[in-house]
């Protein structure tokens, strides 16, 4: 294993420490719990506050900021956060509009950040959650009971955050978000697998002509394993499902978005772009808004995933709205 590490037992608080360093001017990095706070709280709007475990950079840290969240929770890698360290975030973001909380769908997250609800609540604090569930690879897998919180969860806390900062009221932020969960279908692949620092070799392992279609986040299983493709061929395979599930028709308006596991260069996503672009016009569907790049990571995983959000007129203006967070930014 060759990493850029000192330790495998303080890569979280190394990395974090670091992240705070680079983007002092957005965040404020708290450890012991670890959490990542907005640097300037907006007072009297709803707060979002979201988390995980980590590995998937920028998710969740990376979008803290204007337009996003309130805060994010960093537990270690691949793992939940604890309630301890989800409570603080809440109450240090609760400014008396409510708290969102945005839960990936994997069973230790959904456990710990319903425990931290709780409490907030009995501390009077009124908290709504949504769960994100927009993977179609899988009903159910390694960590979770029902579909997986992929990738849509990237456009899912931009579009809730611009909803926030409109003024919205915390049902309607909940609705906004729970909205996009309805109109958004994620599926991946995995070329090779990543490497969890503390276990110090691949998490799982694949031939030299072999790819996992509709892995997770993790590396939990896909859909099936089949010998490489190329892009083209990939890509459609990925795009079908999304589309089916989504029950996509000609004439929606969509964003699509591409995203990087963590190892694959950005010149191969756009490859994949270009093909699902193409396969969308071929049926009708407007392409209205985009996204390429390594917004949710698996580590050092070489693989992508296609996510379409269907999008609507309010949806489409949230998204434009204006957002300055470490790893998204624009319209400030």
């Amino acid at each position: 294993m060759k990493k850029l590490i000192n330790d495998p037992r303080r890569v979280v608080p190394e990395s974090l420490a670091g992240f705070g360093m680079a983007h002092h001017d957005l965040v404020r990095v708290h450890s012991d719990p670890d959490l990542v706070l907005r640097r300037e709280p907006s007072q009297g709007k709803v707060s979002l506050v979201s988390g995980g475990g980590s590995g998937h950079e920028p998710l969740h840290s990376g979008y803290v900021g204007h337009g996003m969240l309130d805060a994010a929770v960093p537990g270690a890698v691949f793992t939940s956060p604890t309630p301890d360290q989800i409570l603080p975030a809440i109450t240090q973001t609760d400014t008396g509009a409510g708290v969102l909380l945005i839960v990936k769908n994997y069973t230790g997250d959904i456990l710990n950040f319903e425990t931290a609800a709780e409490l907030a609540q009995a501390e009077g604090i009124t908290v709504a959650t949504v769960v994100v569930n927009d993977d179609v690879a899988v009903e159910d897998s390694l960590y979770t009971a029902g579909r997986r919180g992929v990738a849509g969860t990237v456009l899912l806390e931009r579009i809730a955050g611009g909803a926030a900062e409109r003024g919205d009221t915390l049902e309607q932020v909940a609705a906004v978000a729970e909205r996009v969960n309805a109109n958004v279908r994620s599926m991946g692949v995995a070329l090779a697998p990543c490497t969890v620092p503390h276990a110090g070799e691949p998490s799982f392992t694949l031939a030299d002509n072999e790819i996992e279609l509709g892995v997770g986040i993790h590396g939990e299983p896909g859909r099936h394993r089949m010998p490489m493709a190329s892009a083209d061929s990939i890509t459609e395979q990925l795009l079908e499902p999304v589309l089916q599930d989504l029950a996509a028709a000609a004439g929606d308006e969509v964003l699509l978005f591409v995203n990087g596991m963590g190892g694959t260069p950005l010149s191969e996503l756009y490859i994949m772009y270009r093909r699902a672009a193409e396969v969308l016009a071929e049926r009708g569907i407007r392409v209205e808004r985009s996204l390429v790049g390594n917004y949710i990571t698996a580590l050092d995983m070489q693989g992508a995933s296609v996510t379409v959000l269907r999008l609507d007129n309010e949806l489409t203006e949230f998204w434009d709205s204006p957002v300055n967070t470490p790893a998204l930014r624009w319209g400030m």
